[in-house]
């Protein structure tokens, strides 16, 4: 596509993104599968709204961008497998369908260093939007483990880590900055990753930009008497509900820390929403996991059996996702290994039956009743 046909072909296709109202869209990410964190997914619901209402004011209205409110770029926080990439991914891949991309920001250094280069954040972008750069200009960049760049003059550490960050981390900051602040930007007009050839520009005033990580190293920036997040881990062993740290509203606003975790403060104040995810309750890690036993169901239906887990099952699982701290994202690995045995065994031999999960001292085991 040509860069003068850019005002037709994205008119057309902005008008091809639905824009259903904030509470249609939290209740649509219910129904794909998205369980608890209301507050937060209230908060991104509602930014993914203004994030489509803005494109169709600038492409079907023709609206200025003065007169239109920011970008709605947020920093969102919380522990380990807590839903912060899923959620987007299902916004914006299963709901609007635009294009996004999630970064994994531990690989980037500043340009002249050894690493990837930050404009090649763009470059991926414009791969989701099948080279069309001014699709792209539609999308979303979810700039992943973003806590990990904090500059290594922060006394704030990673947990499970013994040293700060390298000297690059600032440097990356600073190449973040170009393309936060809505600007023109160079990129190689081959979508290749080098940096001579001919270059095109790609403009970010309205990619919305989405800021993920822990930032667990965080909360050694407050006192030891602070509640909320800022409970150690192991004062919270004996709460059932209590998945790694929790984050209140009033904790995450406190920008102060964010600078003094590493971070500029002028890379801060290009995100106007900062919004914390609570860890995962048990109640929730139920719901989850029985929506991720119905697709082993299916899976072992096709194979001839029937799958049934006991509800003590259930609560071995959720134990050790506690243990493990992984929240939401470790429960397939889970899950599967207690199948891995009885699939390998039974797996492809034609054969039927039923298959039962149950803990037996303490340790999960499985009895398999052929039909005959």
């Amino acid at each position: 596509m040509r860069r003068g046909e850019k005002v037709y072909y994205v008119k057309d296709f902005v008008q091809t993104v639905p824009l259903p109202s904030p509470r249609k869209i939290f209740a649509e990410l219910d129904k794909l599968g998205y369980k608890g964190q209301t507050e937060a997914r209230r908060a991104i619901s509602l930014a993914a709204y203004r994030h489509v209402k803005r494109l169709k004011h600038l492409h079907s209205n023709n609206t200025l961008r003065t007169e239109l409110v920011p970008r709605p770029n947020s920093i969102l926080m919380g522990p380990t497998g807590c839903g912060k990439t899923y959620l987007i991914e299902l916004l914006f891949g299963e709901i609007f369908k635009l294009p996004f991309v999630i970064i994994d920001m531990t690989k980037f250094t500043e340009s002249g260093y050894v690493g990837d280069d930050v404009v090649n954040i763009l470059v991926q972008l414009v791969y989701a939007a099948n080279e069309s750069i001014d699709i792209a200009e539609c999308g979303i960049i979810v700039l992943d483990e973003f806590d990990k760049i904090a500059g290594a003059y922060s006394n704030a550490r990673f947990a499970g880590q013994g040293t700060t960050k390298d000297v690059s981390g600032y440097g990356v900051q600073r190449e973040l900055l170009k393309i936060l602040e809505g600007t023109d930007v160079q990129i190689p007009l081959d979508f290749g990753f080098s940096n001579r050839g001919p270059r095109a520009l790609i403009s970010t005033r309205d990619i919305s930009f989405f800021a993920v990580g822990a930032f667990s190293g965080i909360k050694n920036l407050y006192g030891s008497n602070e509640v909320g997040f800022m409970k150690e881990l192991g004062e919270n062993n004996d709460d059932e509900d209590v998945i790694a740290y929790n984050m209140s509203q009033e904790e995450a606003d406190d920008v102060t820390k964010f600078q003094l975790f590493g971070f500029l403060p002028e890379l801060i104040a290009r995100f106007n929403r900062i919004v914390p995810f609570s860890p995962l309750s048990k109640d929730t890690l139920k719901e989850i996991i029985h929506l991720k036993i119905m697709n082993y169901q299916a899976e072992f239906e096709e194979e001839g059996f029937q799958l049934h887990l006991d509800p003590v099952v259930i609560d071995h699982i959720i134990e050790e996702a506690k243990r493990r701290q992984t929240g939401a994202r470790g429960l397939d690995v889970i899950i599967s290994k207690y199948l891995e045995d009885v699939a390998f065994d039974l797996f492809g031999r034609g054969n039927e039956g039923e298959i039962t999960l149950t803990v037996e001292s303490g340790e999960v085991s499985h009895s398999v009743k052929r039909r005959a």
